[in-house]
This record gives structure tokens, sequence and C-alpha cells, in this order.
């Protein structure tokens, strides 16, 4: 009876720390996140297109869809923020409001948000939702979706 009742305890216990070790891992996982996003916002109100296109896969494969459609390729989608966005005045300064990140499943992620750009040719605003996806040790968006 005595090693039921201490093989019951033990499972409780491996149970509750397997809990709060992926409550943990979910928490990391979001902080990894808002990591990238803070560099973007940084890079982006430096007028830094490049360094904001850090945040991204630098892949063929990543997609962008905007109001001009959907753009596939690193490389396109900084060429049309580099046309949408020549200079200073054109980008402003950033910040990101976040209002949800939630696991799709295995090391994806979706972010729902606002974007808000302060700049002196008037703001401008709108929201996000964005795909991360952990590529060889580093969180990058695969997908956006921005309006």
């Amino acid at each position: 009876m005595k090693t039921t009742y201490f093989a019951f305890i033990f499972l409780l216990i491996s149970c509750g720390t397997h809990q709060n070790t992926n409550e943990d891992d979910l928490e990391t996982v979001k902080s990894a996140i808002q990591k990238v996003l803070s560099d973007q916002e940084i890079a982006w109100s430096n007028h830094n297109l490049e360094g904001f296109m850090d945040g991204y896969w630098k892949s063929d494969s990543l997609k962008f869809y905007g109001s001009n459609g959907l753009t596939k390729g690193w490389h396109k989608t900084l060429d049309n923020y580099k046309k949408g966005y020549p200079s200073k005045a054109e980008s402003g300064t950033l910040k990101f409001i976040i209002n949800d990140i939630s696991k799709i499943e295995g090391n994806s992620y979706w972010v729902m948000g606002e974007y808000h750009l302060n700049r002196s040719i008037g703001n401008a605003n709108g929201v996000f939702m964005i795909i991360f996806k952990k590529i060889n040790g580093q969180w990058k968006i695969v997908a956006d979706m921005s309006c």
C-alpha cells in the first residue's frame, strides 16, 4: 500500500513538473518572438529596412499578403518595402501592439496585433497576423498578412 501511495505522489509531482516546464517553454517562446518584434521596431524606426527584414525567413518561400496582393520571397518583400517607404518621412517610427501569440503546432506560432507608424507625412495604422517558425534555432516570420 505504501509503495502505491509513493508511486502516486511521484506521478503527481512528475506531471506537475511537466506542466510547469511546458508553461515555461511557452513563456520563453513568447519572449523570443517579442524580442524579434522589438528588434524590428528599432530597425524600422531607424529606417533600416534590411535590419527590419532580419526578422523574416530569408527564403523564396516567405509569403507576404497585403494591400497589393501576395508577394513571395524575402528579396521581393524587401524591394516592396523600399519602394513603399523610400525615406524616413514615409517609414516614421514603428510601434507594435501584440494582442495574441498562440501555438499552431510544433515550432509554429501565430501573432496577431496592430502596427502604428508615427510619421511627419501623416500617421498610418493597421493590423497584422504573422506566423513565426523556429528555423535553425532562430524565430523567423514565414508568413505575414498586414493591412
